[in-house]
């Protein structure tokens, strides 16, 4: 699945007030995912990567914020879970540096909105109002 879908969803979600909406156009997503997508999807539409927090402090990420992508973003999903992943296993001394550094380059092939979805989900502030209570109404009603 294209990144830019599950921002679509989580923008128009956040935009609805209605929970029987919600629920449908997160459904709607999670269905167009593949098995292997699944485990991420649901986690970047509650609100955090499945790894946990990324260990890059505020200061950090708005270095780390790139120029926008000029052209229509390439990212896929798994894309985005590896490098979630690849950046919570840097350790060691300079690791914040390092990390926020591998965010950058994830943020440099990302649009506007994409970039605005993973900065919020790295601090954990995406409120878009799907709690997980409601993802998981959402993948009941997918499957």
């Amino acid at each position: 699945m294209r990144f830019s879908e599950l921002v679509d969803t989580s923008r128009s979600i956040a935009q609805t007030r209605a929970r029987s909406s919600k629920i449908a156009h997160l459904a709607e997503c999670l269905r167009r995912m593949t098995p292997e997508e699944i485990p991420s999807g649901v986690a970047l539409l509650s609100g955090s990567p499945r790894q946990g927090k990324v260990g890059v402090g505020p200061a950090a990420l708005s270095r780390a914020r790139s120029a926008i992508a000029a052209r229509a973003s390439g990212l896929e999903l798994l894309e985005v879970d590896r490098a979630f992943g690849d950046i919570a296993a840097i350790a060691g001394r300079g690791a914040e540096s390092r990390r926020a550094e591998r965010l950058g380059a994830l943020l440099a092939r990302a649009t506007r909105e994409e970039q605005e979805f993973l900065l919020r989900v790295a601090i954990g502030e995406l409120r878009q109002g799907a709690l997980e209570g409601l993802v998981a109404d959402a993948i009941a009603a997918a499957f």
